[in-house]
């Protein structure tokens, strides 16, 4: 839930600006995975949303679906595999068909630890024809995008290289899934993924921790109950009004979307600092003054 973009939204400061949210592995496992219902909604009639996943099938009814709902914003699923290359991959199709991936399952270390093989075990392999996000949105013509989101089982990484131009560009935000451990043969971990986003100008704000006991353990340990540490997602934000950036990178407008995407995210504190750096560097301008927002939340 957002604490300032509602009263943004009405006071009309958001009247001409457009959000795009893109979602690669946008498979809908519940209400939760629906955009709507995590804030995104609020941006509506300003809103288009493109998800992408390599299952056809889940495409098809994500579509029919929202297309019941009468929804009033634009949103599609595409059934298309994203990747760093233009071709054909192949894609293992594992037990739980959200845990395939572009990587083989590691299954002798999946083995040691409890609740995995049923669900990460290989079942199948198919061809699949891949893209990359920049190749993408240059022939659809789509040319910012405010908000990633990547969940594609240990391929993230190989997501973002090939969305180069867009993360340089025009991405503010990205929420990632990562892997602590090689749940699949030859994947990039954490730190590859921290390393690049971080060359990148990205800055991380928080993780979402996942852990798993060890299959053959009856015991849990008082310190650490959970297990082992294996995977989690990762939120990463531009910092656009740290020294890092230049003034012509430090656009008023794309501050304003930063602060919006930041509060539907929850990083309210982060979306009042930025509204704060707004009003007090461009605040002559009325589009971007928010002194009796700033005041009634303060």
């Amino acid at each position: 839930m957002s604490i300032f973009v509602q009263n943004l939204k009405n006071k009309g400061y958001l009247d001409n600006l457009h959000f795009t949210v893109v979602n690669v592995g946008s498979r809908k496992m519940s209400i939760q995975d629906d955009y709507s219902s995590q804030g995104w909604g609020i941006f509506a009639p300003n809103l288009s949303i493109y998800g992408f996943d390599a299952d056809e099938d889940t495409c098809n009814q994500a579509n029919a679906e929202l297309q019941q709902r009468g929804i009033n914003w634009q949103e599609v699923h595409i059934p298309l595999g994203l990747s760093d290359s233009i071709g054909e991959k192949e894609l293992y199709v594992t037990k739980a068909p959200m845990c395939s991936s572009l990587y083989p399952p590691n299954e002798t270390y999946l083995a040691r630890f409890h609740g995995l093989p049923e669900l990460v075990n290989l079942d199948f392999t198919v061809g699949i024809e891949t893209t990359i996000l920049d190749a993408f949105c240059g022939e659809e013509k789509i040319e910012e995008i405010d908000f990633l989101q990547i969940d594609v089982q240990g391929a993230d990484l190989d997501v973002l290289k090939g969305a180069i131009n867009l993360l340089n560009k025009t991405i503010l935000a990205i929420q990632i899934e990562v892997e602590f451990s090689h749940l699949y043969i030859n994947q990039p971990l954490f730190a590859d993924v921290d390393i690049f986003l971080r060359n990148q100008k990205f800055s991380l704000f928080d993780l979402y921790l996942a852990y798993r006991p060890r299959y053959n353990l009856g015991q849990k340990s008082r310190n650490h109950p959970n297990g082992q540490l294996l995977w989690g997602d990762a939120f990463y934000l531009r910092d656009l009004i740290s020294n890092q950036f230049s003034k012509e990178e430090q656009n008023p407008s794309k501050i304003l979307k930063l602060a919006c995407v930041a509060d539907v995210m929850g990083f309210y504190d982060y979306a009042l600092e930025l509204l704060i750096y707004l009003t007090n560097n461009y605040g002559e301008n009325a589009q971007y003054h928010f002194t009796d927002l700033i005041n009634l939340t303060i």
